[in-house]
């Protein structure tokens, strides 16, 4: 719980499930990526060994991309708003960033 970016992942869960994407399909997608991103942050966190570390959190920051990407389409096709798909961005390249220097 003391990983910083377990913590930005989190709010952009928030955000996703806030976005109330209108399209089902869409809006499972950016929830099941953005859950994902948060538990491959932790599990990332639980590992010992540097290569088990840096799996994780690559795979956690590919989720906080994808989440973010499924919420711009769905934005896009006019199921949910521009704000909404912004603010899931913002929080999505915090989470890259924060987690880019611990896949390395």
């Amino acid at each position: 719980h003391k990983l910083i970016a377990f913590g930005v992942a989190k709010e952009m869960l928030l955000a996703v499930k806030s976005a109330n994407i209108r399209d089902t399909g869409l809006r499972d997608q950016a929830m099941r990526a953005a859950k994902s991103a948060c538990l491959n942050c932790a599990e990332g966190a639980g590992r010992v060994t540097r290569g088990d570390k840096a799996r994780a959190f690559a795979i956690a920051r590919g989720e906080a991309v994808e989440a973010a990407a499924a919420v711009e389409i769905a934005a896009a096709c006019g199921s949910a708003s521009a704000g909404d798909a912004e603010r899931v961005a913002v929080l999505a390249d915090r989470v890259v960033a924060l987690l880019t220097p611990l896949v390395r």
